[in-house]
């Protein structure tokens, strides 16, 4: 098969599909790579790494996209890349279409077969391609806290950990998934005080058990997030519904309730966000203010780090896409209900419920015949 690993052209995105070990790994089982000229440098791979893996550098996007059967991505495709993908051609990527009609209605109307990271699922029926780049999100979403949290930053001027005789800071983490629990273990290891949300117990207790003295458990409702907010410095939202728009646990009454310069790290941005407030933002302008209170909202937190994050995500990926490619997606999806799970749009359709409900659009259950 022919696989095309293009440049990654999202604001910031600076992490890349596979590294040239991944590319190594499948020119191994006879594929043939393109990688576009410098799509690995900002992960800190070079042209020359991936050559002497055995792939075919390409000069543009345009070249990469025009000569490749399936293209392996870490970012959904943005307006530019649209006209790229044709009809037939298999894309494998995060894509979180459910918050973004345009993009979902350019998928549809492209033609291609686009298999979604986030849903793709295991036996254990957890979210493998989604994992490891929540691991790193659910850590940056405490450093980037941390720094929105000084005074320079906009934030009130506290210090994480506090210091002897002066309190840490208060953190207040929604959602004890994969995100939540690092979160919450990052920020108690800078010494905050922390309290972790969820509304299943079992969960919870599973906090409760492994968490450091510092983190707190707490049933997530609206009432007990209205009583913590007034004096919480940092709140996490990390509520994933896989494939769907998340829900809104923060509305934009609630906001009001905190103090000037307290800071809201919205995580669940990619799926529409868990906070009414938010809205996308982007590396280089990653927040905004809403009655005072910092929000950072950037929609793809890991590409700040992704040296670790490309690394991390080939490690999850790769044996995927070797059976994508070397079974082609219709057989590997036969023989994989997990990879099924992550076909969210075939030759003009939409097979995934979740997305088609989003919009109100029309939904085709998958047939693999």
């Amino acid at each position: 098969m022919k696989i095309g690993i293009p440049k990654e052209i999202k604001n910031n995105e600076n992490r890349v599909g596979a590294t040239p070990a991944g590319v190594k790994e499948l020119v191994a089982h006879g594929h043939t790579l393109f990688v576009q000229h410098t799509a690995g440098e900002g992960s800190g791979f070079s042209d020359e790494e991936y050559a002497a893996a055995g792939a075919t550098i390409l000069p543009t996007i345009e070249d990469v996209y025009a000569t490749a059967d399936m293209i392996i991505k870490v970012k959904e495709p943005i307006a530019p890349e649209y006209k790229l993908i044709r009809k037939g051609q298999l894309l494998f990527t995060y894509f979180h279409f459910a918050s973004d009609r345009a993009l979902t209605e350019a998928m549809v109307e492209s033609g291609a077969t686009c298999i979604a990271y986030e849903t793709v699922t295991d036996r254990d029926n957890r979210l493998p391609l989604l994992i490891p780049m929540s691991e790193v999100a659910g850590r940056m979403s405490i450093q980037e806290g941390a720094r929105f949290l000084e005074k320079p930053q906009g934030g009130r001027g506290v210090l994480m950990g506090g210091v002897p005789g002066v309190k840490p800071a208060k953190v207040l983490v929604l959602g004890a998934g994969v995100v939540g629990r690092n979160a919450a273990l990052m920020a108690a290891g800078l010494g905050a005080d922390v309290t972790i949300t969820d509304v299943n117990l079992n969960v919870l207790r599973h906090c409760a058990d492994v968490m450091p003295k510092n983190v707190k458990t707490l049933y997530s409702s609206r009432h007990n997030i209205e009583q913590e907010l007034p004096t919480t410095d940092l709140v996490v939202g990390s509520v994933l519904v896989p494939g769907a728009k998340a829900p809104h646990l923060v509305t934009a009454d609630m906001v009001k309730m905190m103090r000037p310069g307290s800071v809201m790290v919205d995580v669940a941005v990619d799926q529409g966000g868990c906070f009414e407030t938010t809205h996308p933002t982007t590396h280089s302008e990653p927040t905004y203010v809403v009655d005072g209170v910092v929000q950072y909202a950037v929609a793809n937190i890991p590409g700040a780090v992704p040296y670790t994050s490309t690394l991390a995500l080939t490690n999850a990926t790769m044996p995927y896409a070797l059976r994508l490619a070397d079974l082609g997606w219709v057989e590997a999806c036969k023989r994989d209900a997990g990879l099924a799970n992550g076909v969210n749009v075939v030759d003009g359709k939409i097979t995934f419920k979740a997305v088609a409900d989003a919009f109100g659009l029309e939904y085709t259950p998958l047939e693999l015949n």
